[in-house]
């Protein structure tokens, strides 16, 4: 008769463990990163609604969110979205080639440029958003307030950590590799 096997626990904190195991902790991994894939695929759904890639997307939505009055720099958008300021000055690039966006002169940091939306931006924006809203009212159905800041912290915690938890991952592939060749 064979004798059950169960994996060496993939966390040591304790607070994770539920009747001995770390079983929890990994089923809630596995369902954020399929919150985080289902995400990602409506988002790209948006982006094909507005005749857009999903950065394009992401990069428009974020300018119409920060504009306000007076337009909002490309370092603004990169940070509120996540993407690599260079990434954002091509998409911003693609977009005001599309007439979606417009470009100008900061007026106090000439190394610096102020984005808008373009009234064909607007529109565009204001086309899509009812499907976003829809989607997002149903994919959000029953999460409170305070269950949307719940995760939020723990997502802001999980970023910060993981450049942390790569380093350790370089270094043991690194070790490992040597190891390897040894």
């Amino acid at each position: 008769m064979l004798q059950p096997y169960h994996p060496p626990p993939t966390t040591s904190r304790e607070e994770f463990f539920k009747d001995g195991t770390d079983q929890l902790f990994r089923e809630a991994i596995y369902t954020w990163i399929l919150s985080v894939e289902r995400l990602l695929k409506c988002r790209k759904a948006f982006a094909r609604l507005a005749g857009l890639t999903s950065s394009q997307f992401v990069v428009l939505m974020g300018a119409a969110t920060l504009q306000k009055t007076n337009g909002v720099t490309i370092k603004e958008i990169a940070e509120h979205i996540a993407l690599a300021s260079t990434h954002v000055t091509t998409e911003i690039g693609r977009l005001e080639g599309k007439g979606l966006l417009a470009k100008r002169k900061h007026h106090t940091d000439r190394r610096s440029v102020l984005v808008s939306l373009t009234r064909n931006g607007e529109k565009l924006i204001e086309r899509v958003s009812p499907a976003v809203r829809e989607t997002n009212d149903i994919l959000f159905r029953d999460v409170t307030l305070k269950g949307l800041i719940s995760a939020h912290v723990v997502a802001i915690r999980l970023v910060a950590n993981s450049s942390d938890a790569l380093s350790l991952l370089r270094k043991a592939t690194v070790s490992t590799a040597k190891k390897a060749r040894s």
